[in-house]
C-alpha cells in the first residue's frame, strides 16, 4: 500500500512541516490539532481549555471530512495537555460531548511541558474506513 500525504482544504495551516493526515490502505493518522483557527492563523488561541478542546475537536472534524471520514471512524486518540492536573477533567467533559457514547475511541492522555503557540490541548487521531 502506498501512503496518501493529505493536506485538507479548510483546515488550519500547520505550525511545521507536515500533512494534515496520511491515508495507508484503511488507516488514516492524522496530526495532532492545534486550538489554531482555519481562516485566520493569526488570530488569538481561544481562551481556557474547553474552548481550545472545542477547536481543536472542530479541526479534526475538519481534517476528517476532507478523508472521507468522521469522528465516528476514529479507532485511537492522543491527548496532550500542558497542565494536566488542571485541566484534566475539563478538557474530558468537552472531549466527551463530541462522540458517541457506544463509540469511544482507545485514547492516551498525557501531561507536557509546552505545545506549539502556547496552546493549553493538542489531540492526534487514527480512524480506520474500509
Amino acid at each position: 500500500m502506498t501512503p496518501q500525504y493529505m493536506m485538507a482544504a479548510g483546515a488550519p495551516k500547520p505550525v511545521a512541516p507536515f500533512s494534515h493526515a496520511v491515508r495507508v490502505g484503511p488507516w488514516l493518522f492524522v496530526t495532532g490539532q492545534m486550538p489554531t483557527w482555519p481562516d485566520d492563523d493569526d488570530r488569538p488561541l481561544p481562551l481556557g481549555v474547553e474552548a481550545q478542546t472545542r477547536r481543536v475537536m472542530d479541526n479534526l472534524k475538519i481534517v476528517l471530512a476532507a478523508a472521507g471520514c468522521d469522528l465516528s471512524h476514529v479507532v485511537q486518540a492522543r491527548v496532550y495537555l500542558t497542565d494536566f492536573a488542571r485541566d484534566y477533567q475539563a478538557m474530558n467533559a468537552t472531549y466527551r460531548s463530541y462522540l458517541a457514547a457506544d463509540r469511544l475511541p482507545a485514547r492516551t492522555c498525557v501531561g507536557v511541558t509546552g505545545l506549539a503557540r502556547g496552546a493549553l490541548v493538542e489531540i492526534d487521531l487514527v480512524a480506520y474506513r474500509e
